[in-house]
């Protein structure tokens, strides 16, 4: 039996270290009032360890009053996420920072698992540990809100407790299933808060799919005022950053590569969303998927290519988004994709000015921008249609339920369909 002795989930030995830690910080903290920074990773550190355990006892300890919290170079083994609170900055030392996923393990289990049940009885739970945050699935419930999450409290032999209950009815044999797929960082009901200056490593060639509104590189949910600054969230096995029910999101000057989904995920209302500078490539579905009621927000600035579908993908309530500068490229499908949605919840009065939108469909065909939402004010100004490898088939494609844009001062390169082309009724 494995006993918790901290909130935290730390294991005894993780304690005492903890304990020693305080008191070194305690010692250090008076002179550094004013500042009100502790340093982690290395021997000259506040907080020595290379793990998410050490990171975490640095990010409480600061919470108290608000504050830094420094990581020097070096590798962080992340076996469960890293949860950023209010007030505090979490800032590293560059790309040599690296907060770097563990293995990840993954079990059946072998009980119906039920609404608002906290416990788990598995086939095997080696590799399982106390203080890991886990998802539990089943075949008609493994994607988004369907998903539960939870920390595991104990373990006694096939018997995985957990901290929260789970959300659904949960089916043994309808592959149900339970892993530790979870975050690098997460930061859940928080407000002013900033992670800049360094890596999260997803690991995805040791990790299982984890589902993007629960966890992702980095994930937001609940939270305001919020910024990610020069960060590189790479090889994560789900999506590279994904904020839910979220106000005043910055995302900026940032490498997001490699995610198992999208790259960029902002949704379920978040509204006042900035994104800028940043360089979002080769993740497996859209390098921007801009999700529901996602509204007066600005994306300037970036690059969104070599996604596996679409550079940007918009569509459910989101609308008055001005998208400005952005260099969107050799994506596999579309450039740009308003998705079909109802007039009523169409995404209105959004603004394209100044991209570049070039060789996009170099999956084997798909256009610049396509329309497939009756979207109203709809504005294209002083875009660039490239399309020197000729994948674009069309610059625009407007589909029946699609209404036609304002365009004014576009410059267009040759396509095979043309300019601006409307999809016929069939006969």
């Amino acid at each position: 039996m494995k006993t918790i002795f901290l909130l935290s989930f730390l294991s005894l030995s993780v304690f005492l270290n903890a304990q020693e830690n305080k008191s070194k910080i305690d010692a250090l903290v008076s002179p550094r009032i004013a500042t009100r920074e502790i340093t982690v990773g290395g021997a000259n550190a506040d907080v020595q360890g290379f793990d998410n355990h050490s990171i975490q006892f640095a990010i409480d300890y600061v919470a108290q009053t608000g504050g830094t919290v420094k990581l020097n170079r070096g590798v962080y083994t992340i076996v469960a996420p890293v949860r950023l609170k209010s007030n505090v900055k979490l800032i590293g030392a560059g790309n040599e920072t690296v907060l770097k996923r563990a293995k990840g393990v993954q079990t059946r289990y072998i009980i119906d698992a039920d609404y608002g049940e906290l416990k788990l009885t598995v086939e095997n739970t080696e590799g399982f540990e106390t203080g890991m945050k886990i998802q539990v699935t089943d075949n008609d419930n493994s994607g988004c809100w369907n998903v539960s999450t939870a920390y595991i409290t104990d373990i006694m032999d096939n018997v995985i407790y957990i901290d929260n209950g789970l959300i659904r009815d949960y089916r043994s044999d309808q592959n149900g299933l339970v892993s530790n797929a979870s975050s690098v960082i997460e930061v859940l009901d928080a407000e002013n808060a900033e992670i800049a200056s360094l890596t999260a490593d997803g690991n995805s060639a040791e990790n299982f799919f984890a589902d993007g509104c629960n966890s992702a590189g980095i994930l937001i949910l609940r939270s305001k005022k919020i910024t990610v600054d020069n960060v590189h969230v790479k090889d994560f096995n789900g999506e590279g950053i994904s904020w839910q029910i979220t106000e005043n999101i910055t995302i900026k000057n940032s490498e997001i590569s490699g995610s198992g989904n999208n790259g960029l995920h902002p949704g379920t209302g978040s509204p006042f969303t900035t994104i800028a500078n940043n360089n979002v490539h080769h993740n497996a579905l859209d390098g921007l998927f801009i999700c529901w009621r996602v509204y007066q927000s600005k994306v300037s600035g970036n690059q969104f290519h070599n996604n596996g579908r679409f550079g940007i993908c918009t569509g459910h309530k989101d609308t008055d988004v001005l998208f400005e500068n952005n260099h969107i490229f050799n994506n596999k499908s579309d450039g740009v994709n308003l998705r079909g949605e109802r007039e009523s919840n169409a995404p209105h009065r959004n603004i394209f000015v100044n991209n570049t939108i070039e060789n996009n469909g170099a999956g084997g065909g798909g256009y610049g921008f396509s329309i497939n939402s009756p979207a109203k004010d709809l504005v294209l100004k002083q875009n660039t249609f490239k399309n020197s490898a000729g994948t674009q088939k069309a610059a625009i494609y407007v589909y029946m339920a699609g209404l036609k844009p304002e365009l004014t001062d576009n410059i267009f390169e040759h396509h095979e369909f043309g300019e601006i082309v409307f999809e016929k009724k069939q006969e």
